[in-house]
C-alpha cells in the first residue's frame, strides 16, 4: 500500500482543487469518491455549464455565523487566481453572463472537471471512485479510514485527513451528511443545517392563485429586514422560484414573510399621475399591461380594481394598487427541500477551524472544506469560489 501525505474524502470542487494543489507542492494524496466519476455536482451546475466563479466575490456574498472567517482564505486564493488557474491549465476562458457570473466560453462543465483529472494524473495523485468511506478513526500514527469497495470492507491509514464531502443536496448525486457526522464525532459544534438557494412553496388559500401564474417570470426586488435582491422571480405550480427567490431563501425561515416589489424600476404613483395628466382614460388594467403579461394582470385583477378608469381612481384605490405592486407580501409554507436546493446552509462552526488552513482546532491533522462548513454563498458562482479557495488553503498545510 502506498504512503500518502493525506487522504481527501469527496471529489467535489474543494477536494479536487485540494488534491491538485497538493500535487503542485510535491505531496502525495489519495482522493476517495463514492460516485463513479469525480465532480458530480460541478457537472450539473449552471444547467451543465458551470458558473465557476463570480467577479465581484466578497465576504458580503456569504451567509455564516462569522463571514469574516473567509478573509484569511480569500487572501490566499482570489477570483483572479481562479480565472488564471483555468486559463493556464485548461485553456478555459471565462465569459460573464450577468452580475459577475463567469462561465466557460465552451459552456461545458465537463471542461472544468477535465482540468482536475488531467492535473491529478500529471502530479501523481491517486483517485478511487465507487468507494464509500464509512468511518474515520484517530490512531497514534494519524487516522484510519474504513471504506467499502466492490462489496468488500477494508481500511487504509494516513497521517492527515481532509473531509470535503459536501452537504445534503442532491441525494441522487450521492449527497450525504458524512462530514457533519464526522465533525460531531470529533466534538465540533454544528450550526443548524437547512436547504438554501431553494424554491419556496405556497399552500392554503393562496396556492391556486400562484399556480394560475405558473411560468410567469417577473423582474422584481425581493427583500426582508436583512437583505434585498433585484432579479427575476418565477411563479410555479407549487409557489415561487427564480434567482431572486433562491437568493432570499438563504435569509428566510419557516414562519417568516418577505416582500416583493413587482415593479422596482418604476413608481406606480408617478405612472398614475402621468395617466391622470393625460385625461386618465385608460384603466388600471391597461396601465399594468404595459409592464406585465395579460395572465399576470388578470390574476392581479382578483384583488385590484383593474377595470377602473384611472381618472375615477380614489386615493384609497390608488394606494391599494401601489402597495399591492410595490409591497407584495409573501409568507411561504416551506421550501422544496434538499433535492431542489443548490446548497446547504449551516454546517461546521467556523470558530473551531483554523481560518488560514481549515484544520480542526479539536483534532490535529483533520481538515474540513466546502459546503459542510458554515459558509454559504449566494447564487452566482460564489460557492465555487469558496470551494476552490478552501481546497488551495488546505493543500498548503497537508
Amino acid at each position: 500500500m502506498k504512503d500518502y501525505d493525506a487522504i481527501i474524502i469527496g471529489a467535489g470542487a474543494c477536494g479536487l482543487m485540494c488534491a491538485v494543489q497538493a500535487g503542485f507542492l510535491g505531496k502525495r494524496t489519495l482522493l476517495i469518491e463514492r460516485n463513479e466519476r469525480p465532480g458530480a455536482k460541478i457537472l450539473i451546475s449552471g444547467g451543465g455549464r458551470c458558473n465557476f466563479t463570480n467577479l465581484y466575490t466578497s465576504i458580503d456574498n456569504f451567509v455564516s455565523e462569522n463571514p469574516k472567517f473567509l478573509n484569511a482564505v480569500f487572501s490566499q486564493w482570489t477570483v483572479e487566481d481562479t480565472i488564471n488557474f483555468f486559463e493556464q491549465f485548461g485553456n478555459i476562458e471565462g465569459q460573464e453572463k450577468t452580475l459577475g457570473q463567469l462561465f466557460p466560453i465552451s459552456n461545458k462543465a465537463k471542461d472544468i472537471v477535465a482540468v482536475f483529472t488531467k492535473l491529478m494524473y500529471e502530479t501523481g495523485q491517486d483517485i478511487w471512485l465507487d468507494t464509500l468511506v464509512t468511518d474515520v478513526q484517530k490512531t497514534d500514527a494519524g487516522f484510519e479510514i474504513s471504506y467499502e469497495k466492490n462489496g468488500k470492507q477494508a481500511k487504509i491509514s494516513a497521517p492527515k485527513v481532509v473531509l470535503t464531502t459536501g452537504g445534503l443536496p442532491v441525494a441522487k448525486l450521492g449527497a450525504s451528511d458524512f462530514a457533519i457526522k464526522m465533525a460531531r464525532k470529533f466534538d465540533h459544534r454544528i450550526v443548524e443545517t437547512a436547504p438554501a438557494l431553494v424554491p419556496l412553496t405556497i399552500t392554503g388559500k393562496d396556492a391556486n392563485w400562484y399556480a394560475s401564474l405558473a411560468g410567469n417570470s417577473v423582474f422584481s426586488r425581493v427583500y426582508n429586514d436583512k437583505i434585498s435582491f433585484e432579479e427575476n422571480i418565477l411563479f410555479t405550480h407549487w409557489g415561487l422560484s427564480g434567482p431572486a427567490i433562491l437568493q432570499i431563501s438563504s435569509y428566510w425561515k419557516p414562519g417568516e414573510q418577505f416582500t416583493i416589489d413587482l415593479l422596482p424600476k418604476f413608481k406606480l404613483d408617478n405612472l398614475i399621475k402621468e395617466e391622470r395628466n393625460n385625461a386618465g382614460k385608460r384603466t388600471i388594467g391597461q396601465l399594468l399591461n404595459d409592464h406585465f403579461t395579460k395572465k399576470m394582470v388578470d390574476a392581479l385583477g382578483e384583488f385590484l380594481p383593474t377595470q377602473l378608469k384611472i381618472a375615477s381612481l380614489s386615493k384609497a384605490d390608488a394606494k391599494l394598487v401601489s402597495d399591492s405592486i410595490h409591497q407584495f407580501k409573501v409568507k411561504p409554507a416551506g421550501d422544496k427541500g434538499y433535492d431542489k436546493a443548490e446548497v446547504m446552509r449551516g454546517g461546521i462552526v467556523t470558530d473551531e477551524l483554523n481560518p488560514k488552513t481549515l484544520e480542526s482546532r479539536k483534532q490535529e491533522g483533520l481538515y474540513f472544506g466546502g459546503e459542510a462548513v458554515d459558509i454559504t454563498g449566494w447564487l452566482g458562482g460564489y460557492n465555487f469560489q469558496w470551494a476552490w479557495a478552501a481546497g488551495f488553503a488546505i493543500a498548503q498545510d497537508i
